[in-house]
């Protein structure tokens, strides 16, 4: 089965939480895993799978230790054309700018290149204690479109 980078942007540690859990649900169904929090632009390979976990921070931002990859994605204009991706926010609808970072890294993904995988999961904390189990939910039904 394929690799899957998970990269998460966390401030609070929910993204982190997300990511550790659904990496240990992917290896159960085969896949090998490698979990990046808040990796730099060096350190990511540009190609293959990877699922994204992002909180919102601020006014639709994104969290302080995924900043510096998405600016230097922004700087460099990488081709991500051999990265297929999925994506999961974690915010509060309470909020206008409610997963608003999650927004930002699909736009930008695409924009290099990169083919998002399924529809992007939103889970509101307001509406969901643990984060966990939605994630959990959507990762079965993305593991189909691999």
């Amino acid at each position: 089965m394929a690799d899957i980078t998970i990269i998460s942007g966390s401030t609070l540690g929910s993204a982190e939480y997300v990511a550790e859990h659904l990496a240990g649900i992917l290896e159960n169904q085969g896949f090998t895993t490698n979990v990046l929090h808040g990796p730099e632009l060096e350190e990511m390979t540009l190609e293959g799978l990877w699922l994204i976990v992002s909180s919102t921070h601020g006014a639709g931002d994104l969290p302080d230790n995924l900043q510096p990859l998405f600016e230097q994605m922004d700087a460099d204009q990488p081709s991500l054309s051999k990265v297929k991706f999925g994506a999961i926010g974690i915010g509060s609808s309470e909020y206008d700018t409610f997963c608003g970072a999650i927004d930002a890294i699909d736009r930008q993904m695409i924009a290099l290149g990169a083919l998002r995988i399924g529809e992007i999961l939103k889970i509101d904390i307001t509406q969901h204690e643990i984060p966990e189990d939605p994630a959990e939910e959507w990762a079965k039904s993305w593991i189909g479109f691999i």
